[in-house]
Parts: C-alpha cells; structure tokens; sequence
C-alpha cells in the first residue's frame, strides 16, 4: 500500500497510518507574534469558557494575531486609565521626591484598579 494517496473527490491527501488513511491537514501559517500578560490571560479566559472560539481561530490560523491585538488594546488602555487616575488624585513627581513611601502605596493602588478595569472591558467579556 502506498504511504501518501491523492483523493481526487475531495482534493485531499490522506497519509496511511497503520492500517488507515488519514487526511494530511495543515494549519495555516501565522506570523508569530509576542503574546504579552493581557494576551495570556485572554488565552486561558478563551480556553476555558469559550472553547468554540477558541478552537476556530486556533484553526483558521488567527489565533495569535487576534492574541497580540488584544494585548496591545489592554497594555494602551491600562496606561491611559493609569494616567489619568493619576492626574485626577494628584499624584505628582514632586509627591515622589517628597514622600516615597505614600507614592508608591497611592501608585500600587491605582494600578490594581486599572488592571480591575481592564480584566473587566477588554479580557474577560
């Protein structure tokens, strides 16, 4: 028997794999792109709760492009909230200088309220 048959029914090739053929299926080539903490966090959310739309774009060849661009909408969108949290309690660099400790304290918890904002709008929906 031959190791690689044509079918000319479907246009497939089907590889022989013990006493069966399979079809010989390839994804599509995407190119590789960094998947930051939002993009990873976005994968694990799709894994476990959405598994279709997982399984499509893992498929169809989108699912890290779509994976970057969700990382890069949160990564913009927590540092734009970041700002102007800080602008708007008056968290200043002479805060800084002046006294660090509740500088960094204040900072800490507005990061923690962005990221809550951001795992709510753009991660988790």
């Amino acid at each position: 028997m031959d190791k690689y048959i044509y079918d000319d029914k479907n246009g497939m090739w089907y590889e022989l794999q013990g006493d069966y053929y399979i079809p010989c299926l390839i994804l599509p080539t995407e190119k590789e792109q960094p998947i930051g903490l939002w993009g990873q966090r976005h994968l694990r959310y799709l894994k476990e709760y959405h598994r279709n739309t997982y399984t499509t774009l893992l498929t169809s060849g989108r699912l890290n492009t779509y994976l970057a661009d969700i990382d890069r909408q949160a990564q913009e969108r927590f540092e734009i909230l970041t700002e102007q949290m800080k602008q708007a309690q008056g968290i200043t660099e002479q805060l800084k200088v002046e006294n660090t400790l509740e500088w960094v304290g204040r900072m800490n918890n507005i990061r923690a309220c962005a990221m809550e904002v951001v795992n709510e709008e753009n991660i988790y929906n």
